[in-house]
Formats: structure tokens, sequence, C-alpha cells
């Protein structure tokens, strides 16, 4: 009977475990170690005021299809947003987000009139005559670096450096091109301009409105539970996993995993280990097993963000809309700057018959803003929202999650640091890696990237 560690919780470990369950089949043994005290990792749904609400990652993407299969899989029901629209609030005015952009890389100038300047609009008129730009196999460049210098600043700030903020938690000049945009930068080397590549991308004029996202009814905690349950898998919370040795003499190939305080350890025996940890946590892991895995993993920078959410009283009316998205520099009418730097308006979005909604809050360089005291960000968070929509109104329950150093940040060379990993790690028999550092931060990515670890622990069983 085999028997398979997997290391983390979060979607990705419950994700592997299940594969493996399926591969597998019943008598393999499956043991999946978290060291908090709950499943999920960046997967969380609390129950506010009765209501359930995700206060980590609340929908999926459906273009990658992975995650909206999975559901569909489990036995699960998906729900799709409203018709309520999305908006930017930028130059101080709030306007619909343009729809024509691949991740605010705009199509033309006619998809942006409304939130740049006109400078900036003839900026964007002009770049299709410039020379023409390719990015060569084996080279990256800073998101926006490369679009300033093309498109200029005022479109990065104003709409890529808000639609990657939300994903990432990091700032469009310490993010990756190639890593972030792949599909603009096949296209970009086709077309040779950074607008022509954005109109192959982005929606056609007038084409009816698709679903982007999915969620699920009750949250993300039913994905959580469902994986866990059909996983079949030994779960065991609290439980730190402290070192992982493979000594060839003495178990034969198989892996010896020590849990458990320093005093008191435990050890486990497996046939195959997966990791599917944070890079900070991964590194330290893999420091003596993998050390060139180890010192890849320490080159990923991490982010961290809090989510504010909240239930309003049922006669606040919220702005008709799905959200609202801030520009870099966006500042009060006194000058101070704004909190948050996206809102959601739950309710608007997704239905249902209570006011919610939700703030994020926080990139990478303001870890300043998030070690301040909850009350502390919920009373900024208010004031941003009643600046923004007028809405004055005290909430009936609320709660805020930080989310501290566990976003991992797609850096320029994101692609080296992450196939020197997956190198080093295939030549070691047995041991497996996996998470949002690989294939994309988004759940969908995560179920493809964990579904192929499990294959590859599978294949290497039946060896």
């Amino acid at each position: 009977m085999s028997h398979v560690v997997v290391i983390g919780g979060g979607v990705s470990g419950l994700v592997t475990a299940y594969r493996l369950r399926q591969r597998l089949g019943p008598s393999a043994r499956l043991t999946v170690l978290e060291q908090s005290s709950r499943l999920g990792g960046k997967l969380r749904t609390v129950d506010l005021d009765d209501v359930p609400t995700d206060v980590g990652a609340e929908a999926f993407v459906v273009r990658n299809p992975a995650a909206a299969l999975l559901v569909e899989e489990l036995g699960l029901s998906i729900v799709h947003p409203t018709a309520a629209s999305a908006t930017i609030r930028a130059g101080g005015t709030t306007a619909g987000l343009p729809r024509r952009t691949f991740l605010g890389v705009p199509a033309g100038p006619d998809a942006v009139r409304a939130v740049l300047s006109a400078d900036a609009v003839a900026r964007v008129a002009a770049e299709s005559s410039l020379p023409p730009l390719s990015l060569p196999d084996g080279e990256d460049a800073s998101v926006g670096e490369l679009l300033a210098s093309r498109l200029g600043r005022e479109v990065v700030d104003h709409l890529v450096e808000p639609l990657l903020g939300g994903v990432y938690a990091g700032r469009a000049d310490r993010l990756g091109l190639r890593a972030t945009m792949g599909p603009l930068v096949a296209a970009l080397n086709e077309k040779g301009s950074l607008t022509a590549a954005a109109d192959s991308l982005a929606p056609p004029p007038g084409a009816p409105r698709k679903p982007v996202f999915g969620a699920l009814p009750g949250g993300m905690r039913t994905l959580i539970d469902a994986l866990a349950d059909q996983s079949k898998a030994e779960i065991r919370l609290g439980t730190t996993v402290r070192r992982l040795e493979r000594p060839e003499r003495v178990f034969q190939g198989r892996w010896r995993v020590e849990v458990g305080p320093v005093p008191r350890p435990e050890f486990l025996e497996a046939d195959a280990v997966v990791v599917a940890v944070p890079p900070p946590a991964a590194r330290k892991l893999l420091a003596d097993v993998v050390p060139a895995a180890s010192a890849a993993y320490g080159r990923i920078d991490v982010g961290s963000m809090a989510v504010v959410s909240m239930v309003l009283p049922s006669d606040i009316a919220l702005p008709d809309a799905s959200g609202v998205l801030l520009a870099v520099g966006e500042h009060h009418r006194d000058g101070t700057p704004f909190t948050a730097k996206a809102f959601t308006f739950t309710s608007r979005k997704w239905g249902g018959d209570r006011v919610r909604l939700r703030a994020s809050v926080g990139r990478v360089g303001e870890e300043r803003t998030l070690q301040r005291d909850e009350d502390a960000l919920l009373a900024d968070v208010l004031a941003d929202l009643t600046e923004l929509s007028g809405v004055e109104a005290e909430p009936v329950a609320w709660t805020v999650t930080k989310w501290g150093g566990g976003l991992p940040q797609y850096g320029v060379g994101h692609g080296r640091l992450t196939a020197e990993i997956e190198r080093a790690v295939a030549a070691v028999p047995g041991l497996e890696v996996t998470g949002a550092a690989f294939r994309g931060v988004g759940i969908p990515a995560c179920v493809d990237a964990a579904s192929a670890a499990a294959e590859r622990v599978v294949d290497h069983l039946a060896v």
C-alpha cells in the first residue's frame, strides 16, 4: 500500500490529495499535514451575521475551465455575477471600467477615453505607429516599465496597476510581463504593437457579455470541504513539518517526514511527498534535500494584503455597480490618500438579500498600513466608501482578515525561477512541489498545477 504525504492543506494540497485518490484508488494511504488550525489556505469562508462570507478569494475565472470543471466533478453548483458592471476611480472621477482592454492594456484610444487625459489618449493612439516591439524567447520585462515606455505612465497607474494589484497585491513595476500577461506577450510578438495585441485579445466591440467569474453558494469552504471529504485523506491540522529526509540506506528510497514539537518528534514514512506551501515555507523544508530548489524559492518575493468584509443595514443602497477599483495616487478631497485599493459591492455583484461589501487593502510596500489595528482600518475604509459613493453607514457585522506574506510575486524572470525549482525537484525521486507560485495565483491555475503534480506522483509510484 503506497503512502503519500501532502504538506499543506490549502486548495493546492487538497486538489493534489483528491487527484491522488482518484488515480491510486481506495487502498492508498494519503496524509495531508496542515500547520494551521484549518484547511483552505487563502480560501476562507466565515459566517458574518449568519451570512457565509469569503474573506479570501471569493471567485475564480472561468476562462480557464479547470476550477469550474472540478466544481462540477465534486457535485457542487456555480453562480455567476449579476449584470452589474465594474467602475474605476481615476483622475478624481469614477467611470465604467473599460471593456476593450487586456488587464488594462487598451485595445485603442476609444476604449479608454473616459479614464485617461487627452494627452494620455493621444499617446495610446500613437502607439501602433512606433517601431515594432517584441519580446524574444528567454527575455522578460517589467510590466510597468515596458508599458509606460510605449503607452505612458497614466495607462499604467490608471488601468494596469489597479487590475494587477487586485490579482497579485503587487506593483506593476515589479511584476514580470511573461508571468502575468503571457497571452499579451504571444500576441505582441505577432503584432508588434501593444494596442494591436490587446485588440486581438479583448472582446469584440458590441459582443455580448459572457460570465468572467464563478463563485460557490455557501462560499469557498464548500469546495474545501468537498475536496477533503472526497479525497478520503487523513487530515492532520495544527501539525508542523520540521524536516524532510530521504536516507537511502535505512528507508530504501522512502521518505521520512519529521513532525510535531522538537522535544517529542514524530516520524512518518512515505513513498512520496508533495510540498504545497508558500515559498517561504517551501524554502525551509527543501533546504537540506534540494538546496537548489530551496535557493530559487528564496528568490520569490511575497506580498501581503487585508480584506475588510462587512454586512450593512438593510436600508443602505450601494452604488449600482459591482465595485470600484482605485487608480494609483487617488485621494480624498482633503488630499489624504485612500486606504482601500478596491471595493467589491458584494450584494450587487452576486445578489442576495443582505447588503454586503468588501474592501481590499494593501500592496507590496504598504506593510505599515496592514500593521494598523482593525478598528483603524475599518474607520479608514468606511471614510473611503463615503468619499467614493456617498454611503454613510455603520456595519451590522464586520471582520478584517490579514493575509501576511503568502502571496507570491511574479517578478521579472519568474518563469526562470520556477523552472529552476522544477528541474531540481525532478531529480529527486518521490518529491513534488505545487502551489500558487507556479502557473498562476488563481484557483484554476492552482488546480492545474496540483493535478499535474499528482499525476507525476502516480508515475513515480508505478515505476
